[in-house]
């Protein structure tokens, strides 16, 4: 069931002993959502404490500084940024999927799993919401909140520059540098420095760049070979998504990771008129417009023959080729 921002905040304020799920392989998004709500109920008096299924990557590990673990039996769950359970990651999907009370998200995409939703897929990012929820519960908004929120805000609109960003979220991250967050460095982490694996890995994704349909759509593909040599992490392959929208001309990029299981995690990014969410969608994944996400089972050339077919179709749909 949907429900308002003021039905939100009702129920917030009337529940205690809260667990907030972040999505696996968690981003700024999700995390600074999370910790964000985290400290503004604990400042309420209220017990609340975050839990994600993989471990937090080491660039947003400033968010978790100081934070209670997950060791007490909630009473009420809370998702925050979490389009559908099976990006909570297995575990934590298994555990807690069927019985999220709140979802606070920006997904359009998102299957109302929970048993209320609170979805505005106007909003850049899920901290947007969060941080006008916050706003009308009159919780002051701390520098360490005001940290996660602006993370979050971010991130997701690849610090300011998609199509994502409104006149609404420009407002938003002033107003967290008047409360205090920490944008230069922030900014200065997460955008502007990258590891030494990194950089090696970044070189090998270069070379695996392939471009079909005159150049209108480009794939890059890294795989867990590509991991090992380079020294880089999973949680570094975000960076990797953008490259293939970047190339001069291309209207659909994706970048196709190898996982541990042997299955293909496919990052979607499009320039318009194109689509991510229905190109995702067609291969059960989901997102936003601009930027979505699947996964495919079976060998790389499989699963980027598949690829092919989705995007050449949607190109053939919206009149490109």
């Amino acid at each position: 069931m949907k429900i308002t921002p003021t039905e939100t905040i009702e129920l917030l304020r009337a529940q205690d002993d809260i667990l907030i799920l972040c999505h696996a392989h968690p981003d700024g998004d999700t995390l600074g959502s999370a910790y964000a709500l985290s400290r503004a109920l604990r400042s309420m008096g209220k017990r609340a404490a975050v839990l994600c299924e993989d471990p937090i990557p080491k660039v947003f590990a400033f968010v978790a500084a100081d934070e209670p673990k997950a060791d007490f039996e909630p009473q009420f769950v809370v998702a925050v940024d979490i389009a559908t359970v099976k990006l909570m990651g297995d575990c934590v999907g298994e555990r807690f999927g069927a019985r999220v009370d709140l979802c606070i998200d920006h997904h359009g995409t998102n299957s109302l799993y929970a048993a209320r939703v609170l979805l505005d897929d106007t909003a850049a990012a899920a901290c947007e919401i969060i941080f006008r929820l916050l706003r009308e519960m009159k919780i002051e908004i701390t520098p360490a909140i005001a940290d996660c929120l602006y993370l979050g805000l971010s991130t997701d609109t690849g610090c300011f520059r998609y199509s994502n960003v409104t006149s609404a979220t420009l407002r938003a991250a002033a107003d967290l540098i008047d409360l205090g967050a920490d944008f230069t460095r922030i900014n200065r982490e997460v955008f502007e420095t990258k590891s030494r694996a990194f950089a090696a890995l970044e070189r090998m994704a270069l070379c695996s760049v392939e471009t079909h349909f005159g150049g209108l759509y480009a794939t890059v593909t890294v795989t867990q070979d590509m991991f090992r040599e380079s020294g880089a992490g999973e949680d570094e392959f975000d960076r990797i998504a953008a490259i293939p929208r970047q190339i001069e001309g291309v209207l659909v990029g994706a970048a196709v990771r190898e996982q541990k299981n042997g299955t293909y995690k496919v990052s979607v990014r499009t320039n318009p008129p194109m689509n991510a969410a229905d190109i995702c969608m067609r291969m059960n994944g989901g997102g936003h417009p601009a930027a979505a996400g699947c996964t495919l089972e079976g060998t790389l050339e499989e699963s980027k023959k598949t690829l092919l077919t989705v995007v050449g179709d949607e190109l053939r749909r919206a009149g490109k080729i």
